[in-house]
């Protein structure tokens, strides 16, 4: 292979991987029409045990305050809030906004009715959940 084609080949994998990575993030957060009052929403995982079910939604720079709304109805979690866009301190240039912000609404179906929640807590990006089965 020659140099020139070697290159050629590089950059075409290139491009082909950053086309990848682009279709796998807008999978990650899936926007929402903009008529409607929800702007994204966030993935979640969910995990059952005998006791409990757990769930983890990708909240990045969310705070507590930040909720709105969280609750089980039914077998239905629901889960809302308000991601403002981060601004740094200074004189700043936006060059790229790709982590969603706005209002941001979940609803998931949940494997067992009748579920409480006794605890969430949110970390690292995420808001973990503990939903008890009654």
């Amino acid at each position: 292979m020659s140099e020139d084609d070697f290159e050629s080949w590089m950059w075409a994998e290139a491009m082909r991987r950053q086309e990848r990575a682009d279709r796998i993030q807008r999978q990650f957060f899936r926007r929402v029409e903009a008529r409607q009052r929800k702007q994204w929403e966030p993935p979640v995982d969910v995990f059952e045990t005998s006791e409990a079910i757990y769930v983890i939604v990708a909240l990045p720079g969310v705070s507590d305050r930040s909720l709105t709304d969280l609750e089980v109805a039914g077998d239905t979690l629901y889960v809302a809030g308000n991601r403002g866009v981060p601004t740094p301190t200074g004189d700043a240039l936006l060059h790229r906004l790709e982590i969603p912000h706005g209002h941001f609404e979940r609803r998931v179906v949940l494997p067992w009715p009748r579920l409480v929640i006794t605890g969430h807590e949110l970390a690292d990006g995420c808001l973990y959940l503990t939903l008890a089965k009654r």
